[in-house]
């Protein structure tokens, strides 16, 4: 594999592609805002892009765009001397505009935000007030109401700006996380993602003249840096801002773990086609592979369903998946305990942990694999759902070979957590 190429080509395939669209959403919303609480008539005044895509590391499918509105300074205060709930009503009074211009997307207030909903994606605004030091005060609905502060515009900066000295690894790294994030199921924040990245660099200058043919040792050597983390450590400080950015319980250090396997593996496999697929297993569909070399692999099935192209990827919840294994006499065991399986097993695939909140559905992925598995003309591959009345799937050892199976959640219309595992059945 040509890895300075191989990592060209997927730094493009992660470019946002909507940017169009996008534009177009925040000059609309900007407007109608403008117009209602400033009396102006201007789509790009006061209007903020704050997120992944204001610090420029968003990637293509990119489900949520996060939009901060600057209020006028004389409605806090005007906000603050009301009774009651008064974060709320300043969340509703911004929601009742947006909705003079969206009549016909879904306009809710979530807590401190207004979410309006579309097709395949959603925009978070955050209405504001600027201090006089550059921050944010803005409202949080929660637990009958309070003001908070927040700091994106010295993040943004901090990280553009020091991605110059980085020769662009850092945004480039950080893109290569959200793919990894949406591809395994990583329960993290995007703020956190750009947070260790940046750590990285700070503490590891010679990554900073690396270029695109040293990228597979860049991405081998990130995934130990964050598997070797402190456990105990509960949060970290945003770059440029200071301000705390909380692990909250997230999964990124195991799924860090199985990934540096798979990249070594890979690393060590350069030179086999069938690198390409390893590659695959951290980053998904997003990462290249050539057609002539995927469709002589014995893994290639045309019929193969990809969740992405199903569903818009919004993972930010934890999913862990596990398989009971059976057979007529002998004791059920889990198959994470068990090294390797053999035929004729009857297994049980099955959610053992999810924060996802209910109500949701439940969708799985059997994927068999290898030369047997050809032969037979059973390689599958297609989003199927649960067995009836569960959110389990049943299925058998029926050949030795590799298999594995993945299990994704969808909620409101989106794929929020998703968790694999891998289905070694062997001859003996």
């Amino acid at each position: 594999m040509n890895i300075e190429q191989t990592f060209k080509d997927f730094s493009n395939n992660l470019t946002v592609l909507n940017q169009e669209n996008i534009e177009s959403r925040f000059g609309t919303i900007t407007k109608r805002l403008n117009k209602d609480f400033h009396g102006i008539e201007s789509n790009t005044d006061n209007g903020i892009y704050i997120g992944s895509y204001g610090r420029d590391t968003a990637i293509s499918g990119i489900s949520d765009l996060d939009l901060l509105f600057v209020l006028p300074d004389e409605l806090y205060t005007k906000y603050n001397n009301r009774e009651g709930n008064k974060q709320s009503q300043l969340l509703q009074d911004v929601k009742t505009s947006l909705c003079k211009t969206y009549t016909q997307s879904k306009v809710r207030g979530d807590g401190q935000v207004v979410v309006i909903e579309f097709t395949n994606d959603y925009i978070e605004v955050c209405p504001a007030f600027q201090e006089n030091d550059g921050s944010f005060t803005y409202p949080d609905s929660n637990n009958g109401g309070k003001w908070k502060k927040t700091n994106p515009t010295p993040e943004s900066s901090e990280i553009i700006n020091f991605d110059k000295e980085c020769n662009n690894n850092l945004i480039n790294l950080c893109r290569f996380m959200r793919a990894w994030k949406n591809k395994s199921g990583v329960k993290i924040g995007g703020l956190l993602i750009d947070t260790l990245i940046y750590n990285f660099f700070i503490s590891n200058p010679d990554y900073r003249t690396y270029t695109f043919d040293n990228y597979d040792i860049l991405v081998r050597d990130f995934f130990k840096y964050l598997k070797d983390l402190d456990d105990n450590r509960s949060y970290w400080y945003a770059p440029g801002s200071n301000q705390h950015v909380y692990k909250n319980n997230s999964n990124f250090k195991s799924k860090a773990k199985k990934a540096l396997k798979n990249v070594e593996e890979a690393i060590e496999k350069n030179t086999n086609n069938t690198v390409y697929e390893i590659w695959r297993r951290v980053f998904g569909k997003s990462f290249p592979y050539p057609q002539t070399l995927k469709e002589s692999s014995y893994n290639y099935t045309v019929s193969e369903e990809y969740i992405e192209e199903r569903y818009p990827m919004n993972i930010s919840y934890m999913l862990r998946i596990d398989c009971q294994v059976t057979q007529a006499g002998f004791r059920t065991e889990f198959l994470r305990l068990v090294k390797f399986l053999k035929k004729n097993k009857e297994l049980v695939f099955l959610i053992t942990a999810t924060d996802v909140p209910k109500p949701y559905k439940v969708f799985w992925k059997v994927k068999n694999e290898g030369e047997i598995a050809r032969k037979k003309d059973c390689l599958r591959g297609q989003i199927i759902e649960s067995n009836r009345g569960t959110d389990q799937r049943k299925e058998k050892s029926n050949f030795e070979g590799a298999h594995f199976v993945e299990c994704y959640i969808i909620k409101d219309g989106f794929c929020v957590a998703r968790d694999r595992i891998d289905v070694p059945i062997s001859n003996d």
